[in-house]
């Protein structure tokens, strides 16, 4: 693909590594319907739409294909796992040409099990039940117990 029609888009090489990951499609068994869009199309647009950031209803025609028809085969291909093993093979490619250097590595801690973590949640006292008022009229109001105007409670009619 890296010389084909969409080279523009997809880097050299990067069809052949992720081609033979991508599952077949399924075949109706009634029949009929429309012919399959080719996978590489459809791995170039989902390309585009992940490298641009542009949302999916803006996927340009020169694709030929529907927005819907791209996502959908991106939610089939992400359940597959195809992703995930495009990521490990790019990377044994690089690591086998020596274009890795895992000198200095970052470990996201939000991926690392906490192994003498806490097992009770504890509620943060930031996130707790806050008192004030929460309007801007309140001030003007004279009904309102958060009210500056209104009267402090007594007894009888404080709130519980």
């Amino acid at each position: 693909m890296g010389r084909g029609t969409w080279s523009w888009i997809v880097p050299d090489g990067l069809w052949e590594i992720a081609k033979p990951l991508i599952p077949p499609s399924k075949v109706r068994p009634q029949g009929g319907g429309t012919q399959d869009t080719p996978d590489e199309t459809l791995f170039a647009a989902i390309i585009y739409v992940l490298v641009s950031g542009c949302a999916w209803r803006a996927l340009p025609p020169c694709f030929g294909i529907s927005k819907s028809t791209a996502h959908r085969r991106f939610l089939i291909w992400s359940r597959a796992g195809v992703w995930g093993r495009l990521h490990e093979a790019v990377l044994h490619r690089l690591d086998d040409a020596g274009l890795i250097d895992v000198s200095r590595v970052v470990l996201d801690s939000a991926h690392v099990r906490a192994k003498k973590g806490a097992n009770t949640q504890v509620r943060a006292p930031w996130t707790e039940v806050s008192r004030v008022p929460r309007c801007t009229s309140c001030r003007t109001r004279t009904d309102c117990p958060w009210s500056s105007a209104s009267p402090p409670p007594t007894s009888t009619t404080a709130r519980a």
